[in-house]
């Protein structure tokens, strides 16, 4: 009774004594604390999300989200925890995993190679990175003696152990919380396994690191392979691995939504000029030498990718391997890069290669994660960054590197044959450039020229800065900047005009303005060129919250080379010592005449504090400034999506191959799933769902079906009013966001004609709805 009557002072006590060691940077004692009051209070759902929320901040994510988990666990509706799962959840089961589980075809190969593999004397199994266990609740099904399995991630070898026991496995399949590379024979498992399955696969097929724990297996786990030696019937005493091996293929593909995400695409962002803005690209970056700050590739689904692809060239076969060979699996990273000539079929400008592959589950079964095939997978994409854009044409030859030194799967483009001159596309200077065929027999001249080379090349790596897949977008999207610049024009415009006449009235000898700055705060997340588009407006000091410093001197190169002075921009985090304080006067006797806030996150959500924060600009800006955006109105639609529905939940009531998984899977399920493109049916017009503002919004919207379907989700977009007249979309072609959805639990059939009402409610940044058919028209308002 008495803790219960605590309570509430135990939390107060609590939340402040950890903000005061967070300042001072206790963070082991911060989290001393939090253990403590968690043995105090095991079950208290808001103990768990704010040390979740102090977890996620410090970058343990995985954890975070379990412990945001374990509050809605108790409570619900507890909306603050709710918030923070829908942004974390991916964390903790990763959306892959719903699509592989709803691919039936997928799932039904692989549970026959596993069968006839146990049923011809492969009777041990070790599962290596078992998921939900699936794969190995297969082996035992199908008759195999012994069954292990291990999993990294804690979330998943708990849902796991779940899944097994419920299954009525508990004790047939032994789980290890480990790394595979980790487990040794005794001590995990009693004796050496004849058969491993695994699926550490990726899109570009060795990104899970299935090399490295496959030849560990072998070293370690497995029973020797099968020779040419081995007696007939002896098939039990050797071992073997599922999948058998793969085959890689790759094309080269035009493709504008790549290269908007991958390399600068404009001379010119809101009216500055981008020619000394260096070396701008993507962390995606491929290489034959091995770079821990970029990443070999992303991942798309070329079928679904706005605007489409084009293929130049037929695909062709990169890469063999077979995974039950151990000397070939050592020899991958020894490989040299082989050169592969490419003939180009159809003419366009050389965005990517774009790589999928055939799984050999063994002699007779295999699956393809090909563009044309309706699995799970997405293709791995290996983007090309120069920034003069190369058009290829019928009869050249494209030259793609192949390499796999770091045992990543790595594709580049080197080199275009072209009327029988090799054209270096990592080094040429322009479209024009040409590899002279005839060697420089001037040996002082060649000496000459490489200095000058090496020279270019340190000066060019002195300007490269990476930016983010979005970041690119972003400085790619005109309208974008357009808008802002024109909304920043006018209020700026309006403020001079203001203290020119204040200076008049007041009968100044010197003018207000001309002894006084306009100061501008740009708050963005990330690179932004806001505050130079204000500084460009003169009379401006504009104040930028970019951390990076590789991204601030690009803002200071732009700055000079577009004639706006230094002493008008300034990193205003640079002075802070908590970006907490971020939001506060410029100076003790100034106040913001304009205050930029990042109101959408990338992925399609309403920033988390967004209100608070814009509360506190209010307070901060002089007479006739402004907080840009002014106001954000949310729209959506009512779609049937397939594509939404697979990547949120386990879908039919049918167990997956027999096995109860849906349940336990589905508790990790989200209703804000991100994407930047979903295969949907539209059943009604746009409707508009209401204006974001400083309270919990309900609003009940009513709109008529305009064709007969399934309403399975309600994508929803934003118009983000700059000022009353400027907006930008979030829906636009070239829009840097993401698409959201909310993704209904149950899907509901309407007929064309059904009135569907929707119960829209915002707390702080989550957006939830409750849809129902109605047989006449409800009140539109709540």
């Amino acid at each position: 009774m008495f803790k219960d009557f605590a309570k509430e002072s135990f939390r107060f006590t609590l939340f402040k004594w950890a903000e005061e060691l967070d300042s001072v940077g206790r963070i082991q004692d911060l989290f001393d604390c939090y253990e403590q009051a968690l043995e105090v209070f095991p079950a208290d759902e808001v103990i768990l999300n704010s040390m979740g929320e102090h977890l996620f901040r410090m970058g343990f994510r995985d954890e975070a989200a379990g412990h945001f988990h374990k509050a809605l666990k108790l409570r619900p509706d507890y909306p603050e925890a709710r918030e923070n799962f829908y942004r974390v959840a991916n964390w903790l089961v990763e959306r892959w995993h719903f699509l592989m589980l709803n691919d039936h075809g997928r799932n039904r190969k692989y549970q026959q190679a596993i069968q006839k593999a146990v049923q011809s004397g492969c009777n041990t199994v070790l599962d290596i990175g078992t998921g939900t266990g699936i794969l190995g609740m297969c082996a035992k099904k199908a008759g195999a003696a012994e069954v292990y399995a291990c999993e990294l991630s804690k979330t998943m070898y708990e849902l796991a152990c779940e899944v097994v026991t419920a299954n009525g496995m508990d004790g047939c399949i032994k789980i290890l919380h480990k790394k595979s590379l980790e487990m040794e024979v005794p001590t995990d498992i009693p004796h050496r396994v004849s058969l491993v399955v695994t699926e550490t696969v990726d899109a570009g097929l060795f990104g899970e690191g299935i090399i490295e724990s496959l030849i560990h297996a072998w070293h370690h786990l497995l029973l020797p392979p099968k020779t040419d030696e081995s007696e007939f019937g002896e098939e039990s005493t050797t071992g073997r691995v599922i999948p058998a091996g793969a085959t890689v293929f790759g094309m080269a593909v035009e493709c504008l939504e790549i290269r908007r995400h991958h390399r600068l695409c404009v001379t010119e962002v809101g009216g500055l000029s981008m020619a000394e803005a260096g070396k701008l690209c993507s962390p995606v970056s491929c290489s034959s030498e091995p770079d821990d700050s970029m990443e070999p590739y992303t991942t798309e689904r070329l079928s679904r990718l706005p605007r489409g692809y084009r293929p130049l060239t037929e695909p062709f076969t990169a890469l063999t391997i077979d995974f039950n060979n151990v000397q070939e699996l050592e020899g991958l990273s020894s490989r040299e890069g082989q050169e592969v000539r490419l003939p180009v079929t159809q003419e366009g400008e050389l965005d990517a290669l774009a790589v999928w592959f055939q799984l050999h589950l063994d002699e007779e079964s295999s699956l393809s994660t090909g563009p044309q095939e309706d699995t799970c997978w997405e293709q791995a994409i290996y983007p090309v960054h120069s920034n003069n854009s190369f058009v290829l044409k019928p009869k050249d030859e494209l030259i793609v590197e192949v390499s796999c030194r770091d045992a990543y799967l790595r594709l580049s483009s080197v080199a275009v044959l072209r009327d029988g001159q090799k054209i270096h596309l990592d080094k040429r200077l322009d479209s024009q450039y040409s590899e002279n065929p005839f060697p420089n027999l001037n040996p002082e001249a060649e000496l000459c020229s490489a200095l000058a080379c090496l020279q270019t090349n340190q000066s060019q790596s002195e300007d490269f800065c990476m930016l983010e897949c979005s970041e690119m977008a972003l400085l790619n999207n005109q309208d974008y900047h357009q808008s802002f610049c024109s909304a920043l024009a006018k209020l700026m415009s309006k403020l001079k005009v203001k203290y020119q006449n204040h200076a008049v009235e007041s009968d100044s000898a010197v003018s207000t303005l001309g002894s006084s700055l306009l100061y501008v705060l740009d708050v963005s997340e990330g690179f932004s060129l806001l505050s130079l588009i204000a500084a460009s407006h003169g009379q401006v000091k504009a104040y930028s919250s970019m951390e990076k410093k590789k991204q601030q001197e690009v803002l200071k190169r732009l700055a000079r080379s577009n004639g706006i002075s230094e002493e008008h921009l300034e990193f205003w985090l640079n002075n802070m010592e908590d970006e907490q304080g971020m939001l506060q006067r410029p100076s003790r006797e100034k106040l913001w005449s304009a205050i930029i806030l990042d109101c959408v996150e990338t992925c399609g959500l309403i920033r988390q504090k967004l209100m608070e924060k814009a509360s506190l600009a209010r307070c901060l800006l002089e007479e006739g400034g402004q907080i840009f955006p002014d106001k954000i109105i949310v729209y959506g639609m009512l779609v049937e999506s397939d594509t939404l529905l697979l990547e949120s939940a386990v879908q039919g009531q049918e167990p997956t191959l027999g096995f109860n998984i849906a349940p336990f899977i589905n508790q990790f399920t989200v209703s804000i799933p991100a994407k930047s493109t979903m295969s949907q049916i539209k059943l009604a017009c746009d409707l508009f769902l209401f204006c974001k503002g400083p309270k919990i919004h309900l609003k009940c919207v009513n709109v008529q079906a305009t064709s007969a379907g399934r309403i399975t989700a309600i994508p929803f977009w934003y118009h983000i009013y700059l000022d009353q007249e400027i907006s930008v979309s979030t829906l636009s072609q070239n829009s840097h966001w993401k698409q959201a959805a909310v993704v209904l639990q149950q899907p509901i059939e309407v007929r064309a004609g059904d009135w569907v009402s929707l119960a829209v409610k915002l707390h702080k940044s989550t957006i939830s709805v409750s849809v129902h058919i109605q047989d006449t028209p409800a009140q539109m308002d709540c």
